[in-house]
Formats: C-alpha cells, sequence, structure tokens
C-alpha cells in the first residue's frame, strides 16, 4: 500500500471534491496496511481525509435512522446532541480552497482539528482559516498552535463562538471493538454529515507521509468502518452517549482499474485517539507547542553495513551538550542498533519512542561502539 495525505495537493474548483485529490498511485495487486494488517487489491492507498478545492455545500445532513439493536447507537439523539458543537474548518491559500472538520473543545471558541486541513493556509503567504457553524453563521481563526507529528492543531474562532456548546470528551480507553459509534464532519464539504459504524480495532500505528516531507504518526489509533471520506478529517468519532472518543484523521482507499487511488471510504479508516488528542491540544492551548519530551540527539540510517562486523543500525550525527543522550553517555558516531526493545532501522522509531512518552520517562538503547555492543538508558528530558 502507498500512503500519501491529500492535504498537501490543494486543487481548485468544485471537481476535485468528488476525488481523492493528490492521491497515491498503487500497484494494483494490493498492499499493505501498518501494524501487519494485509489486504487484498481494493485497498492500496491511505489518505488523510480532509477535501481540498471547493465544497459541495453546507448544512446537508446525512440522518441515520435508529435501528434499535445494541449494536447501533441513537445516531438520531446522538446527531441532535453533538452537531452544533462541530464546525467545518474553511481553508484558502494561493494555490486553492479546501475544507475541513473541527470540534469546540474549550471556552473561549477553541477548536480541535487536524493538521493536515490547515496546514497549506498557515504555510502559504496570504492563506486564511475561518470555521462554519451549523447553523450557517461563519467566523474567521487563527492557529493557536499545531503538532505535524501527530497530524493535530488547535484553532480559535474570533467570535470565541459565543453561546455555543462545548463537545462532551469521553474515554477512549474504554473502548472495546465492536462497539457502534458515529462520525460527524463534512465530507466532501457537506457540513453536519453523520454516519454510523463500529470499532473495527484498537492500538493501530498508522504512519502518514506529507508532502512536507513530515510524517505523522496515528499512535493507538481507533480503526473504524463509520463511513469516512475526504472532508471529515479533524471530525469526531463519539461514542454512543454523543462523547468524542477520537479525531477522524485517515482513510484507506481503492484503486481503480488503472491502479490510481480514489477518495472514497471502504469501510477502513483511522481516529487518534482522545488520549493522544487531549494531552496534545491542553499543550498547545497552554504553550502553543505540542510539548513532546526532547532525546538530545540526531541520526540517520546507515545505507549500507560497513567494513567488517559493524551492524546496520541510525548513525549518530550530533548530540545536544547536556541534553538526555548526552548525559547517558551517546556521542557522534555511535551506532543505535536497538531503540525501545526493537532493531533500529529508522529515525522515526526516535520520533515514536518520545511520541509515546513524558519528560522523565526512559527510553532503553543498544549502541554499537568500537566494535561492541553497548547497552544505555535514556531520560528524556523536557522539550527545548
Amino acid at each position: 500500500m502507498t500512503e500519501q495525505p491529500e492535504a498537501d495537493h490543494p486543487t481548485p474548483g468544485p471537481g476535485a471534491a468528488a476525488t481523492a485529490d493528490g492521491a497515491a498511485r498503487a500497484p494494483a495487486h494490493g498492499g499493505w496496511l501498518p501494524d501487519g494488517m494485509t489486504v487484498g487489491p481494493a485497498v492500496a492507498a491511505l489518505v488523510a481525509a480532509a477535501v481540498l478545492g471547493g465544497g459541495a455545500g453546507a448544512l446537508v445532513t446525512a440522518r441515520i435512522a435508529h435501528v434499535g439493536s445494541d449494536r447501533a447507537c441513537p445516531a438520531i439523539d446522538v446527531a441532535a446532541g453533538t452537531l452544533p458543537s462541530v464546525v467545518t474548518v474553511l481553508t484558502a491559500s494561493p494555490a486553492g480552497t479546501g475544507n475541513g472538520t473541527g470540534e469546540l473543545i474549550r471556552d473561549g471558541g477553541y477548536i480541535l482539528t487536524n493538521d493536515h486541513v490547515i496546514s497549506s493556509a498557515v504555510t502559504s503567504p496570504g492563506g486564511s482559516v475561518a470555521v462554519r457553524y451549523g447553523d450557517g453563521e461563519t467566523s474567521t481563526a487563527t492557529v493557536v498552535g499545531r503538532d505535524p507529528s501527530t497530524d493535530l492543531a488547535v484553532l480559535r474562532a474570533a467570535d470565541e463562538a459565543k453561546g455555543r456548546p462545548l463537545i462532551r470528551i469521553g474515554d477512549s480507553y474504554a473502548l472495546r471493538v465492536g462497539q457502534p459509534v458515529v462520525a460527524l464532519g463534512a465530507p466532501l464539504g457537506l457540513s453536519s454529515t453523520v454516519t454510523e459504524g463500529i470499532v473495527s480495532a484498537l492500538g493501530r500505528y498508522v504512519p502518514l507521509p506529507k508532502d512536507s516531507g513530515v510524517t505523522a504518526h496515528l499512535i493507538d489509533a481507533v480503526q473504524t468502518d463509520a463511513s469516512i471520506n475526504p472532508g471529515n478529517s479533524g471530525g469526531p468519532l463519539v461514542n454512543c452517549s454523543g462523547s468524542m472518543v477520537g479525531v477522524n484523521t485517515a482513510i484507506a482507499t481503492a484503486p481503480n482499474s488503472e491502479g490510481v487511488s480514489g477518495g472514497g471510504s471502504v469501510g477502513v479508516g483511522f481516529a487518534i485517539p482522545m488520549t493522544v488528542a487531549v494531552r496534545v491540544s491542553d499543550s498547545l492551548i497552554e504553550t502553543g507547542r505540542a510539548g513532546h519530551p526532547d532525546l538530545g540527539l540526531s541520526a540517520q540510517a546507515t545505507i549500507v553495513p560497513s567494513p567488517g562486523d559493524t551492524p546496520r543500525g541510525l548513525y549518530v550525527t550530533a548530540v545536544s551538550a547536556g541534553g538526555p543522550a548526552a548525559k547517558a553517555g551517546i556521542s557522534p558516531g555511535d551506532i543505535v542498533v536497538e531503540v525501545d526493545g526493537e532493531a533500529a532501522t529508522s529515525v522515526e522509531q526516535l520520533v515514536l519512542a518520545t511520541l509515546t512518552r513524558k519528560a522523565g520517562d526512559t527510553v532503553p538503547f543498544v549502541l554499537w561502539r568500537a566494535g561492541s555492543r553497548v547497552e544505555v538508558t535514556v531520560t528524556l528530558g523536557a522539550a527545548p
């Protein structure tokens, strides 16, 4: 499976809304999903669930009837109670317009969404961000903070969303595979859309590369078959009580006969759990930064083993003076062969070691130095 976020490919005009704009080409024989989950020919690409290039409309609601089963949510009640807290995020840049979804999480107009929803607008000269509420009113918005590494961002509406309700935050730890959930958002620009499904799996790790060269890491992601499409990005995945348990972020897509992936849902979507989203959003609001801890080293993957018995790993190129790695005894020229008990094959493992921990936590390393294996433990420091 080829992985490609579409949010970095803005395409003006309404025709782009119906397909996965900028989706990656994928081999016709099929592909793979992270976490060792294999798939057949139908699933060949993973894309961020945001739409760019002219919304198809606003205030169009797909209402799902309650089927009266213990395997279904009372979606009419969930929608009525949750949609007032959901907004459509509108972006504009010289490259085009687009939209995603967000939700009100704190008094004062603070809105949680995905970083890829707003990244093109905030990194382009003349870009802008606005939000549209469920009643059709709009407000300009500013970016409070963004964290490309977890694909989360917080906005603040200029009108402070006065009089509008906050979404209830649920416990993603309490989720169980098979339980019903509801997704809300603005797929293809259709604001206030509601879809229903179940939790298909828990604890997924989903790397989501972007054109900017940064890989977003969806950690402990919730997999769901609730229909998620471009434009749903940043929107809430809620339980049957209407409490938010995840941030809808990415979907798997199917290729056409030419092997080009499209943007529609195939029933494999991923949401960032609130255990991650709450921690990051709180830090963004309070400090403007995500607050991930620091290792204090830079490294690059070795291309081929060096002469002799030197193993493949991560070559340490720099160590911060007095930083966590230096205090643990790591020096430039060392080769990291294991990180946190796993063979070191990618610098992204160093990022993951910090995203899943806080300052003061420890990470075990195995180094190769002067022909010998050396074990060290790095105590993570506060973000610089």
